[in-house]
């Protein structure tokens, strides 16, 4: 039962992360044009956000997969945290710099939304590191 204590916030964490990165993953994947619309941007080469869509879906595939089984993987739930410290960090910079941003609502919602997934990424692996 210690064990299961020990996981709830890594599992919640990756479950949170594996959903978000699917919606993001399908979104830029197979509506790329409407993704970039909705987030107030220019238009950008559909191929390269598609790029990214795969990127996104296999993280969010990988992610409940490690959800599902945590045991023995501590580099990828650290993989998993780095990469949303960094994404937060970068959209954190864009708004300290007043970069041209045409919703800065939107971009702070989401330096938020990644920046305290990232927090619980690497605290439910520190609480649950010895499974990991």
């Amino acid at each position: 039962m210690a064990q299961n204590d020990e996981l709830k916030v890594l599992k919640f964490s990756l479950l949170v992360s594996a959903i978000i990165a699917l919606i993001l993953g399908i979104g830029y994947y197979f509506v790329p044009a409407m993704m970039t619309k909705l987030a107030g941007g220019n238009t950008v080469d559909p191929a390269l956000l598609r790029l990214l869509g795969s990127l996104f879906i296999a993280l969010g595939i990988g992610t409940f997969m490690v959800y599902s089984k945590p045991e023995k993987q501590g580099i990828f739930v650290f993989t998993t945290a780095l990469s949303q410290l960094l994404a937060g960090l970068a959209f954190l910079y864009s708004l300290i710099r007043h970069e041209n941003i045409p919703t800065t609502w939107l971009v702070a919602v989401t330096t938020c939304i990644i920046l305290v997934l990232s927090f619980l990424n690497f605290w439910g692996r520190s609480k649950a590191k010895g499974i990991l």
